[in-house]
């Protein structure tokens, strides 16, 4: 038996009960043999039991009242799963499907994703049960604030620095960040995400969706191929979808649909990204306001939706961005984008495929960019947020988005090399796991056993 095999057994039969994270070990680790083949010494200082475990997990109960004057409690959770190249770097997420075994998923996802940027950034995540949605503002502040007084005695600006994710945006980070200042008097880079008045960067809030299509727009370059006059389904209806939608207009693609937990959008004119916008970022609405305001928006409600489909993935596309959430991609969804003539997935969503379907995109040998790679724009322009906070400076949106084109162009281009250099040439799951894998364990090793 494979030693990479060895360990994932080991895994699965200590946390049975945590799928989200086994299914984010098992991809990584089914890739990296070749490695564990060509240098014995990541063995030999055991680094995969070492790399599966994070370093610690904190979880706390978080104590609020609401607007009725009714005590509410949630859970919150940090787990600061490896610093051996920088700080612990990774969203909060505020949902109810919130649990430490979906952090522990998202949190071993981070540590690779945060290698592949080239910056000096750890692998974290964190959050709460919380859901933000039908909350009021004073509702979602008091939240926050409780969540904060648990949260601030284990991170720093040079210790472990979240970021925001599902549910938590400008609002929470704004909220949060005040009370970090309140409860230790510092005014430091502890959050990124910071709304721009104080301390956030230009182009954060598009970063993970540009990077995304900027991904994209490199796989297919090496192919001879371009963007250019092609329609493209989305999915989601957050930061990440809409301003994929909007990097597609530039470069002169057309994103056809839209979704959110309650249903989708196909326009085959072409997604209004200033009504998405309007919809979702000022009204916080479900997307039946945006077909109520755009004649040409097809609305489908999920229980309209085929058994075991997302209905997204049935519009012909000839590239596709998962943008919403880890498994909104299954073995029938992929085999549906390949027999529409789907060329190239870019995934903007953390996790969006299931490995069956990550299988097939790979056999069709189609342009497929896996997420710690194609969405890790968001976390690289997070940690540009902390330079200009350690700088007392901040930048234009051009020098941002200029430097987000070219870790994105960087990161596809270490991915590629590293299928080539292991005689896999355009397998990208395999490339940057690898890649963002010997960065971490070089450093583990260089820095005994501690």
């Amino acid at each position: 038996m494979s030693y990479s095999q060895q360990v994932f057994d080991s895994l699965k039969a200590k946390y049975s009960y945590q799928p989200e994270y086994l299914q984010a070990v098992q991809e990584v680790l089914s890739t990296l043999q070749p490695l564990f083949d060509k240098d014995a010494k990541y063995q030999k200082n055991k680094i995969l039991e070492r790399i599966v475990e994070p370093e610690r997990i904190f979880n706390f109960r978080v104590e609020w009242v609401d607007d009725k004057g009714e005590i509410q409690v949630n859970k919150g959770y940090r787990v600061q799963f490896n610093s051996a190249i920088g700080p612990y770097k990774g969203g909060l997420r505020f949902h109810p499907t919130v649990t430490e075994g979906v952090l522990k998923f998202l949190g071993f996802e981070q540590i690779f994703k945060n290698s592949l940027t080239g910056t000096p950034i750890g692998g974290g995540k964190g959050g709460s049960d919380f859901d933000p949605k039908g909350k009021s503002d004073n509702e979602v502040m008091r939240f926050c604030q409780a969540f904060m007084v648990q949260l601030h005695r284990y991170i720093g600006g040079l210790v472990d620095v979240p970021a925001g994710d599902i549910g938590v945006g400008g609002r929470e980070i704004g909220y949060l960040y005040g009370m970090y200042k309140r409860l230790t008097t510092k005014y430091e880079g502890v959050l990124t995400g910071k709304p721009l008045n104080f301390g956030g960067s230009l182009a954060r809030t598009e970063a993970t969706g540009y990077g995304t299509v900027y991904f994209a727009q490199e796989m297919l370059k090496d192919r001879g191929e371009t963007l250019e006059g092609k329609k493209c389904a989305v999915s989601g209806a957050g930061n990440v979808a809409i301003y994929c939608c909007e990097k597609l207009y530039h470069l002169g693609a057309t994103p056809v649909t839209v979704s959110d937990s309650r249903g989708m959008i196909y326009d085959e004119t072409g997604i209004k990204v200033d009504i998405l916008k309007q919809v979702k970022e000022v009204e916080r609405a479900s997307l039946t306001r945006y077909a109520e305001l755009v004649p040409t928006a097809k609305y489908t409600p999920v229980s309209e939706y085929k058994a075991g489909r997302n209905e997204v993935w049935s519009v012909p596309c000839y590239a596709a961005f998962p943008c919403a959430t880890q498994n909104e991609v299954n073995l029938e969804d992929a085999k549906c984008l390949l027999a529409n003539g789907c060329k190239c997935v870019a995934e903007g969503a953390n996790m969006p495929s299931s490995i069956d379907a990550i299988n097939a995109f790979l056999d069709a040998k189609i342009a497929y960019g896996p997420a710690k790679a194609a969405n890790a724009g968001g976390v690289a322009t997070s940690q540009l947020e902390m330079e200009q906070n350690a700088g007392m400076t901040s930048w234009t949106f051009e020098e941002v988005d200029g430097k987000l084109f070219n870790i994105m162009k960087n990161i596809y281009l270490n991915s590629s090399e590293t299928a080539k250099e292991f005689g896999v040439e355009g397998n990208l799951v395999l490339g940057a796991n690898i890649a963002g894998f010997r960065k971490v364990a070089d450093a583990m090793i260089a820095q005994g056993v501690i």
